[in-house]
């Protein structure tokens, strides 16, 4: 096999920030490109970080070390009767780059060794997949106003504007200009925010976040 340059990568994606994706490319930006042709993930890859190596199937190396370090990090499952290994691991980048910079130091490398920064798109990027992964979270515990202590035809004001105000008509429907709406709907009207997102978190009642008085009140 011939010696070519290239890279051990670390990859992150929004999509699933509990993994990283640890392999080998010759050509990084065209394994991304490879990769982030699948309309199947909503974000894309990016580079945590890269070691560059002198020969091909470097990152098998990588890989039986981790595996043996914990080897219930790796991603494997049994699909439709074969068994699948890939090269995804449940570890934060950080861990996977104190790897890389251990293996580094050990050879006198360490100039190889870089950490990429994120463009302000992929900022951006993060930012959004952040908020959505928190939406779910909090949309999967119904917001009730009376466990809230905060009864019907009571005021509610939106975050961004305390002139916007909306009143409670049940347990779980505010009336806005007229028309009655869950949180949810009214938040999406007012925020503009296409996907599905946790109306409380744009809501106070008394000055206080409806997500705040949640909490405070264990419901």
């Amino acid at each position: 096999m011939s010696e070519k340059n290239g890279v051990i990568y670390i990859l992150t994606n929004p999509s699933f920030p509990e993994y990283v994706k640890i392999g080998y490319a010759d050509n990084i930006d065209k394994r991304l490109k490879q990769l982030n042709r699948s309309e199947c993930i909503p974000f894309a890859f990016r580079v945590y970080a890269t070691y560059e190596v002198s020969s091909r199937l470097s990152d098998l190396k990588i890989h039986s070390i981790i595996d043996k370090l914990n080897p219930n990090l790796r991603s494997v499952e049994n699909f439709n009767g074969k068994r699948r290994v890939r090269e995804f691991y449940a570890m934060a980048p950080e861990d996977a780059y104190s790897i890389l910079e251990a293996i580094a130091v050990i050879h006198g490398c360490g100039d190889k060794l870089k950490i990429a920064a994120l463009s302000e798109e992929e900022k951006a990027a993060e930012q959004t997949a952040q908020e959505i992964d928190t939406e779910s979270t909090e949309r999967a515990a119904n917001f009730s106003f009376s466990k809230c202590q905060i009864p019907v035809g009571a005021k509610i004001e939106y975050y961004d504007n305390p002139n916007i105000t909306a009143m409670v008509v049940d347990d779980r429907n505010v009336e806005y200009n007229g028309e009655t709406m869950s949180l949810t709907a009214l938040a999406k009207l007012l925020s503009g925010k296409k996907y599905s997102i946790a109306g409380p978190k744009f809501f106070k009642y008394k000055g206080e976040w409806l997500n705040d008085i949640r909490h405070r009140l264990g419901v």
